[in-house]
């Protein structure tokens, strides 16, 4: 079991923040180059396996240890709670604002489009990750995680 001072670095310190850069580039989409977006991508694909990762090392030095399954969950709901669905609640955000401002000049447009993505950002996390949670524990742990025993 973890002791409960142990800082967990990829979930209490700002290093969590790695794993919301696909929002602010999905914000961003309307203003920058498509490869900003995807280095937004690949930022936040990088923060989901490595603390998978840092999990999973964790668990294997346990006596009883499921290394692999514990690396299968964490990739699982950072998968889905930080890149997945945040990136896409983000872009269809933006792309429906943008459709709704379309008489408004496209410099204003932009603008205005970008910083709705990036405030909408904070108030859609605990939702999603609350929704996450559900999903796994109902659905993905029980049925296809409890398969793996290593």
């Amino acid at each position: 079991m973890a002791d409960p001072e142990e800082v967990d670095i990829y979930r209490d310190t700002p290093i969590r923040y790695l794993g919301y850069a696909n929002e602010v580039g999905e914000a961003f989409r309307n203003l920058v180059h498509k490869n900003a977006v995807r280095f937004s991508y690949l930022v936040s694909a990088s923060y989901v396996l490595a603390d998978a990762t840092s999990k999973a090392r964790k668990e294997k030095d346990l006596a009883d240890g499921k290394p692999i399954r514990t690396f299968a969950d964490v990739l699982i709901w950072q998968g889905l709670a930080s890149v997945a669905i945040p990136g896409f609640t983000i872009n269809r955000i933006c792309w429906g604002l943008g459709k709704a401002l379309q008489k408004l000049p496209a410099n204003k447009r932009s603008v205005i489009v970008t910083g709705s993505g990036l405030l909408a950002i904070p108030f859609i996390i605990k939702p999603i990750d609350k929704g996450v949670d559900v999903l796994m524990d109902e659905g993905v742990r029980p049925y296809a995680l409890k398969h793996i025993h290593v």
